[in-house]
Formats: structure tokens, sequence, C-alpha cells
């Protein structure tokens, strides 16, 4: 049998590369997109312009690099949450879990990073706006097709509706994210959270 692979080690430049992103997620996330600057990355990351700008053609770039650092980071949340979750009701309940940890525990400071860049997200950076869609759209889907599959196997009553059904549980926590967010309380979530979990008990089939 032969011997597993071993992935090289990181050049200086790729861990260099590898700073940058992670600072400039955690800025832009609590910050803004628009008011975090260069200057704000060259201080948390102690390089100059030039040194950045040698990882990345332009901000726009290095946007939309710390966007999918930061999704990637909430994705694991959302992979170890439904690890060993059969059932459909479970891997709600544990998709429910995560987004209510995100106002005291965001996997980069400043909050949900998705919520975030799609209230920002606007023609100023199109490619940024583009990937914030489409992880959206993503997300949506896997989760419509998480009930569909749920109903297909007896799991969910038949007359749940995926998409609004989804619709309304992502619109539900990402709203309840921005009132905890805003009001500087987690009651918002909490209610929601109780609510959402109220709803899928009620969707399950004993």
């Amino acid at each position: 049998m032969p011997a597993a692979r071993t992935r090289p080690a990181k050049t200086k430049g790729e861990l260099t590369r590898d700073q940058v992103i992670a600072k400039a997620a955690a800025l832009f996330n609590q910050l803004g997109y628009a008011n975090a600057s260069i200057s704000d990355i060259m201080r948390a990351t102690g390089l100059q312009k030039g040194g950045i700008y040698r990882h990345f053609e332009s901000k726009e770039m290095l946007e939309v690099a710390a966007f999918e650092f930061a999704v990637e980071a909430l994705g694991q949340r959302f992979k170890d949450a439904l690890a060993g979750k059969a059932s459909a009701g479970e891997r709600l309940r544990a998709i429910v879990s995560v987004y209510a940890s995100l106002p005291t525990s965001p996997p980069v400071p400043g909050g949900c990073p998705v919520l975030n860049a799609a209230i920002e997200s606007d023609d100023s950076n199109p490619a940024l706006k583009r990937r914030v869609a489409k992880v959206l759209r993503d997300w949506h889907a896997f989760v419509a097709r998480l009930v569909a599959q749920g109903r297909e196997r007896g799991e969910l009553h038949g007359s749940v509706n995926p998409t609004q059904f989804t619709t309304t549980l992502i619109a539900s926590l990402e709203g309840a994210i921005m009132l905890s967010k805003l009001w500087n309380t987690n009651e918002p979530m909490r209610e929601v959270r109780l609510e959402l979990e109220a709803k899928i008990a009620e969707i399950e089939i004993d």
C-alpha cells in the first residue's frame, strides 16, 4: 500500500498571505468592507502597502479572499455540528444551534460574516457581491434539500414546503443575529431559536 502523501510545507510567502487574509477578514467583518482601509490592514499585519499588494492585486481581491476565509470558518462550524446527525429534525436543530451561537461566538470577530457582507454588498465590488449571493443561494438550496429528503424518508410531514420553510428559517435566524447585535442582547436569538425548534418539532413525524 503506497504511503499517504503529505502536504508540502507552506512557503514564507504563503504564510504571509494567509496572515493577511485572516487579519483582513476580522477587520472587514468588524469595520465593514468599505470602511476598513489598507492602512488598517497594514497596522494589523505590520506589513507595508507593497507587502500587501505583492499578494493581492487590489483591495477588492483581498475582500473576496477574506470573505472566503470567513465563510470557510463558518462552514466548518456547520460541518462539525451536523456530524453524526442522521434525521432531518436533528440536522435542522443542529443548524439552528450554530446560528444561535453566532451573536456571542462568531467564527471571526464582528458577527455573522455572511449577514454582514450581504448587508454591505453593493456594486462597488461586483465580485464580492456575486460571491455573497452564491453563498446564500447554495446554503438555501442545501437546507431546502435537507427538508425535502426528510419528507421523502417519512421524517417530516409531507405538507411542509421545503423552499418556504428554508426561507423562513434562514431569514428568521439572520434577522435574530442582526437584532441581537443592534440591541446588544442575545434575547432575540433566544426567542427565535425557541420558536424554530418548536416548528421543527411540529413538522417531525414520530
